[in-house]
């Protein structure tokens, strides 16, 4: 078994530990923007922050390995590989997706959410497009 197909398999695992995790939190984000109850409130918040920084490492890891398989597979293959430099932009606004659900968190936290349910059912889509579009470009790798 070569390195690459660990490397392969690790970020593929970390990738859907990730996303579990961020289609998952804005569905909070939802919940707790609806409650008016103290003790709800209360409990969505350990939620959200125990969510949240559950997954963070999955990201860290899901990184790591995927780095580690361009390094494998080599300078120029990264250079000729078009779609993989999309794909990377698609990671990139997963990362400030992911960074944000902090500030929201934080926000939560202190009670000073101002956001709508609405707006967190509309956030909860983001990450949906983005694995589509990220799927897509490492699946059918479109010469571009």
């Amino acid at each position: 078994m070569s390195a690459l197909l660990i490397y392969k398999f690790l970020h593929i695992f970390f990738m859907v530990a990730w996303f579990a995790g961020i289609f998952y939190l804005p569905r909070l984000f939802v919940y707790h923007a609806l409650t008016e109850d103290r003790n709800s409130r209360s409990m969505l918040k350990i939620m959200e922050r125990r969510l949240l920084f559950f997954v963070t490492p999955f990201a860290f890891l899901t990184t790591i390995f995927g780095v580690l398989m361009i390094i494998e597979y080599g300078r120029e293959w990264f250079r000729m590989s078009m779609w993989l430099h999309y794909k990377l932009v698609f990671v990139i606004l997963l990362a400030i997706y992911h960074a944000y659900c902090f500030k929201l968190l934080a926000d939560f936290k202190h009670d000073r959410n101002t956001r709508s349910d609405r707006f967190y059912r509309i956030f909860n889509e983001f990450p949906v497009l983005l694995l589509l579009a990220i799927v897509f470009l490492a699946i059918v790798k479109p010469t571009l």
